[in-house]
Formats: C-alpha cells, structure tokens, sequence
C-alpha cells in the first residue's frame, strides 16, 4: 500500500471519527428530551434493534457471515449494553452536559484496564490524564455534595466505554468484519434491552409520534452509522488516536446542550468539562522517549 493511500485512509478514518464524536454529543439532550415519553430500558432496546435489523439486510445482501465471529460480538454487545443502560437511566436524573462530560471521564479508566487486562504499563501522559479527569469531575459536580444517582450511573458508563473501546480495538486489528460485527452487537443490546424490559415489566409503549421519530433518528445516526464507522475506522487507527477523537464528543455534548437543548450555563460545570477535556488531550500525548526513539528507528530505516 502506497503512503498517499495510507495518507488518506488515515484522514478519512479520523473524519469519521470526529463525526462519530459529534453525532454522539448531539444525542445527550436528545436523549434526555424523549425520556418523559419513553422507558429508558426500552428507548436503548429499540435504538438498537432497529439498527441491527437495518444493517442485517446489508450483511445478509453483501453475502456476509452473520455468526462469524460470534463471541468477540458477545463481549463487545454485552459491553455496549452495559455502557447504554446506566447513561440511558441517568440521564433522568443529571444534566444532558453533565452525562456527556462524565462519560468522557473513560479516559482514567483506560490506563487501568490497559494494566490490568491487557498488561500494558501506562504511560506517564496516561496517568497525568487520569488524575485530570479524576479533579474534573469532583469540579464538575461539586464534589460528594452535589452528586446524583445519574452521575454515578454514568460512571459505569465511562468504565464500559473504556473496555468496549479496547476490545474493539483489539478485535478491528484481529481481522473480523466490522459490518457484521457492528450488526451482531446492535442485536444483542436490542434483545437484551428488551428482555430487561419484559422482566421487569417496564412499560413498552411509546407516548407520542415525536418520540417516535426521535428513536428512528438515534437508530440511524448515532448507532447505525456512527458505530459502524467506528468499527471501520479502528481497524486503521491506534487506541490512542481513538480517544484523542472521542474527547470531543463531551465538548459536543455540551455545546448541544446550552444551546439546543437549552441547559443553563454553568460556569463550574464548563471549568470541569475542560479539566475532563484536557485529561482527554494529554491522554493522546506519547511521552518523549517514544517519540525520539521513534524518529530514531524512522532514522534508521532510510539508511537502511
């Protein structure tokens, strides 16, 4: 493969990406707004299935295996599920930009996952971004005082997001499709949504046609096709570049908020954000010595 069309694969992934990252910050007050009309068990159960019946005629028509790879897809949807349940529900209790600012804060838990499952050392930008965005959401919500259920429900939400993205990223890199894989996991968040929604006897209607349409639109543009590009573009860039990119998306989720959505502006909670938003950058950082010896083994194979 040529360097132009490395280049290139490599702009256009981070052009999705960064789509990815703003679809997303522009569902928080969205989300939020249905919830009044919606079970949040059920709202995430249709989202989801509704891509995965949509993106299973593609797989279906392009000839595609749909239990390839089946278990790498049980992992990355049980994950999924558990990242979209507690940010679903906690957005009735916490602020559209509150939800998004904290379930950015996935970035202090990268490090940890990357040493404990993956048996990677954090790098020293790593940990420098965890402890920002662990002072980014005492800031952000006014420490143990201020605190709701909704916040803390998002945390696990920020945990999930880490360990869906690092698994991603492995499997992408390992060669498995990334339209089915996308297809197989929207089917399971929807199934067990509402599986979830039928045991505990959550009510399944759906209050106005608004809603309604709200729903179609969550299943077409912030799940179907920000998540298959997603899928796609992590098979070409590394982890890091990843979250680099998703850092915006508290950003976005906060600007759609006090403006669309209507939230009011909180100084606090925007000093916060840019703490989170900063652990975010850093996060992106390689250390010196990474990059000297980079450039030192990029050195080395020209005279070669």
């Amino acid at each position: 493969m040529s360097i132009h069309t490395v280049k290139r694969n490599s702009i256009l992934a981070d052009l999705g990406l960064l789509y990815a990252a703003a679809i997303w910050g522009a569902t928080f007050f969205i989300v939020k707004s249905t919830l009044d009309d919606i079970d949040p068990v059920v709202l995430v159960g249709y989202r989801f299935l509704i891509a995965g019946l949509g993106l299973l005629v593609y797989v279906w028509l392009s000839g595609r295996r749909l239990i390839a790879d089946l278990k790498q897809a049980i992992v990355l949807g049980v994950l999924l599920w558990i990242l979209y349940i507690p940010q679903t529900m906690g957005l009735q209790y916490t602020t559209a930009s509150n939800s998004g600012f904290i379930t950015g804060l996935f970035v202090a838990f990268v490090p940890v996952f990357l040493l404990t499952i993956f048996r990677r050392r954090p790098t020293v930008p790593e940990l420098i971004a965890s402890l920002l965005s662990l002072v980014g959401l005492w800031v952000l919500t006014g420490g143990l005082v201020d605190i709701n259920i909704g916040d803390m429900l998002t945390v696990i939400t920020a945990m999930a997001y880490a360990l869906h993205l690092l698994y991603a990223d492995k499997y992408m890199k390992g060669g498995i499709d990334p339209f089915v894989s996308a297809c197989q996991q929207f089917i399971i968040v929807g199934v067990l949504s509402l599986l979830t929604g039928l045991l505990f006897d959550l009510p399944f209607g759906i209050a106005s046609h608004r809603t309604m349409s709200m729903v179609i639109f969550l299943a077409v543009f912030p799940t179907l096709s920000a998540f298959v590009i997603q899928m796609v573009a992590q098979k070409i860039a590394k982890p890091l570049r990843v979250s680099l990119i998703f850092a915006l998306e508290p950003v976005f989720a906060a600007m759609f908020a006090w403006t669309l959505g209507g939230e009011i502006f909180v100084l606090r909670r925007a000093i916060g954000g840019l703490l989170i938003f900063a652990a975010l950058v850093v996060s992106g950082m390689r250390p010196p010595g990474v990059a000297r010896a980079g450039k030192s083994r990029s050195n080395q194979d020209r005279r070669s």
